[in-house]
């Protein structure tokens, strides 16, 4: 594949689909925008496709590497480039960029050609993200992306929307802006440039490195979001339309504990061997005591919320043991969880549709009408619980692993996940999905379309394929995790 610029393509692609397909104008042409952005989300994931199969697997920098002059004047470059942590990412974001066209076909009736837009551009701009080697591209990618994700929930959104909307937008930005000047104190330090690469060789003393570190922690933790600065995305994830909770499940998230990986522990070594038992801590408090939380709620989608703060805990666990167990764990209980978390809104969201209530008592005995469903329902919930054989069983266990090789306690608390999961995901399942039919609203639902069956198909397809066998994805990640803790243990020495 060497000429063909792959990575501008997905990054590219579904933004121009996605300015056709606004292009399209008013409703009267809903069904010229849908197929514009089908066409453009299967173009962005064909052409990911390579990124994969041509993945040269023993090499552990760089690969795809794009770099153009952008403003010489700054020294800044159009500089992209992806390793094995940030390839899976752009595959699972430009996967998940397909099921919500699909999923949005015709539940979205109105401003149809905007919405499929958002969702396009906002795609490309994540691709851009995990992309971007130099910091004022990440940076431009890391804020416009936020942009669709704003417009997404505060038009399609639900009551309260607004309100969501701004919460989400002000949390995102605020947590920023200190990262922006960590990028103009490294430009600086480094001798006028923005090269991310460049910045993991500056020798920087403990102090800057612990101050670094706290810059990036604003704008990462607050994307993971890890406890305390978790608040904005319940309010996100019910009030987003089905299509906006997927991708912030499935994708956003993932961004922030990404930044870790790119910025955090290449630049800052030093400062993360030493905020390690800060960052654990903060880690485990998401997994027992959101757990905890999660088990008391009574919308639907606000317990996915909270499980997936719960898991995300998880995940920065695994990144700041810094054994090669924990960090690849860690990555792959992100793609676990983009698959399983996006499968769970669709499900709820699938339910949304039918009886317009997210709240566990208005349902009951669902099984009973939707068979179809159920199965696919309970493959998910199975899988939200870690059980094994499904994906999310894989990156817990990893993680768990890794954990017991640092500290038995810890690994102790982490594996409570696996008791809070089952407990609060099959407790929502059972009140849901079985008894007798809980009232004429249930008994009139019918079970899930064609559409809808393909979506959920292709998930469970993804979350058994990952549970039972792992190795396509792990393979890939070896030799980046190996060069990133080497990287980190030897300035530590």
């Amino acid at each position: 594949m060497q000429g063909i610029p792959l990575l501008s393509l997905v990054t590219w692609l579904p933004i121009a689909a996605g300015v056709l397909a606004l292009a399209t104008g008013s409703d009267r042409n809903a069904n010229y925008a849908r197929i514009v952005a089908l066409i453009g989300a299967l173009t962005g994931f064909v052409v990911a496709i390579p990124l994969y199969t041509a993945f040269d697997t023993m090499e552990a920098g760089m690969q795809f590497v794009e770099r153009k002059n952008w403003i010489e004047a700054f020294n800044i470059h159009y500089y992209l480039g992806v390793d094995g942590i940030s390839t899976l990412f752009v595959l699972l974001n430009s996967f998940t960029t397909v099921l919500v066209v699909i999923a949005g076909w015709k539940v979205i009736e109105k401003k149809v050609a905007q919405y499929m837009a958002a969702f396009l551009i906002m795609s490309g701009l994540m691709n851009g993200v995990f992309a971007a080697l130099d910091g004022v591209l990440f940076y431009v990618f890391w804020e416009a992306m936020l942009i669709p994700m704003f417009l997404i929930i505060g038009i399609w959104g639900g009551p309260n929307r607004v309100y969501a909307s701004i919460k989400f937008f002000l949390y995102t930005l605020l947590g920023s802006l200190l990262m922006l000047v960590a990028f103009l104190y490294l430009y600086n330090r480094s001798g006028g440039s923005f090269s991310i690469l460049e910045y993991h060789h500056l020798p920087l003393t403990m102090a800057e490195q612990v101050l670094i570190f706290f810059a990036f922690f604003t704008a990462f933790a607050v994307k993971v979001p890890m406890w305390p600065v978790h608040t904005w995305l319940p309010d996100a994830h019910v009030e987003a339309p089905t299509g906006g909770s997927v991708v912030l499940a499935a994708i956003m998230l993932k961004i922030g504990a990404y930044g870790f990986l790119r910025f955090s522990l290449p630049i800052a070594p030093d400062a993360s061997h030493y905020l390690a038992g800060f960052m654990i801590t903060l880690s485990l408090i998401a997994v027992v005591y959101i757990g905890l939380v999660a088990l008391v709620q009574a919308d639907m989608k606000k317990l996915i919320a909270y499980s997936s703060i719960s898991h995300m805990g998880f995940v920065t666990l695994g990144i700041f043991l810094f054994n090669a167990f924990g960090l690849e764990g860690a990555l792959v209980q992100m793609i676990s969880h983009g698959f399983v978390a996006g499968a769970l809104f669709l499900c709820v969201g699938v339910l949304y549709d039918r009886m317009h209530s997210r709240q566990i008592a208005d349902y009951g005995g669902v099984a009973n009408k939707m068979p179809v469903f159920a199965a696919f329902f309970m493959l998910f919930a199975m899988a939200n619980s870690g059980l094994p054989a499904t994906s999310g069983f894989v990156g817990e266990f990893m993680v768990i692993m890794g954990t017991i090789k640092v500290n038995f306690w810890y690994a102790f608390l982490a594996a409570s996940t696996l008791i809070f999961g089952a407990a609060y995901t099959l407790w929502m399942f059972k009140r849901v999905m079985f008894g007798a039919v809980a009232n004429a609203h249930v008994e009139e639902l019918s079970d899930i379309s064609p559409r809808e069956f393909l979506v959920l198909a292709l998930l469970a397809l993804a979350v058994l394929g990952m549970g039972l066998y792992p190795l396509p994805v792990t393979e890939v990640m070896h030799a980046s995790v190996n060069n990133l803790l080497h990287h980190v243990a030897q300035s530590k020495l």
